[in-house]
């Protein structure tokens, strides 16, 4: 599950935020202030921090460049019309995205989906999962079970990483799908997930009739059914 920072003093904003966010399945802890937030960030792990640019006690683009310091985890800006000018020095010194008040929250929604889904490429960019006898390196595109490598096409390839990444997660059909054809031109729906997903077992299962791997959640979607570690 995704861990959110939000950093926002208006109190019936950040509710209403905080409420979005939970809702979409992210885990969020929320901040009023720059002391606050600090003490969350240096405390905890985030994949996401959501800052409003003006704070009592200072503003986002000092905690923008504190977060920078320890990791880089993405930032979106929270910014008044009359501050927007001023969103450029945000992006100069390490912001990945801002967005204006006001806004529709399904607008940010969308934004931080983009953003974690960036961060995830970038995260996996150069590990090694493992999950007991099957294991992905991904600096090098490959799978291996048993120590010996298996042949993946490339979308079985992002199914298997998309499943390792996330689990014991229970994974939509149509999260599933949007995480595998995102910036891919294909036609792709539930009949074909269903196949590569047949397909997939088929090549990493012992017994691909009686999975132990990838879980059907009837109702819910599919589920990586073992402990993942990473190197």
């Amino acid at each position: 599950m995704n861990k959110i920072l939000l950093v926002e003093d208006d109190e019936a904003l950040g509710l209403a935020i905080e409420f979005s966010l939970i809702n979409e399945g992210y885990e969020v802890v929320r901040a009023s202030s720059v002391k606050e937030a600090k003490q969350q960030f240096d405390h905890n792990p985030f994949d996401l921090a959501i800052l409003d640019i003006g704070l009592p006690d200072g503003n986002g683009y000092d905690l923008c460049l504190h977060f920078k310091k320890q990791n880089d985890s993405s930032v979106i800006f929270l910014t008044a019309l009359d501050e927007e000018a001023n969103v450029v020095m945000g992006l100069d010194i390490g912001g990945d995205d801002y967005i204006t008040k006001p806004f529709r929250v399904k607008e940010l929604m969308s934004r931080v989906k983009v953003q974690l889904r960036k961060q995830a490429r970038l995260d996996a960019s150069s590990a090694i999962l493992t999950s007991e006898n099957i294991k992905i390196d991904t600096s090098q595109v490959k799978v291996y079970k048993n120590h010996e490598s298996i042949p993946l096409t490339n979308l079985e390839y992002k199914l298997l990483l998309t499943f390792m990444m996330n689990a014991h997660k229970a994974l939509k059909r149509d999260e599933i799908l949007l995480k595998i054809t995102v910036g891919d031109d294909v036609f792709f729906d539930e009949n074909t997930l269903s196949v590569y997903i047949k397909r997939l077992r088929d090549k990493v299962e012992d017994d691909p009739k009686n999975p132990q791997f990838i879980i059907t959640q009837r109702g819910l979607g599919y589920r990586w059914n073992k402990d993942v570690s990473r190197e």
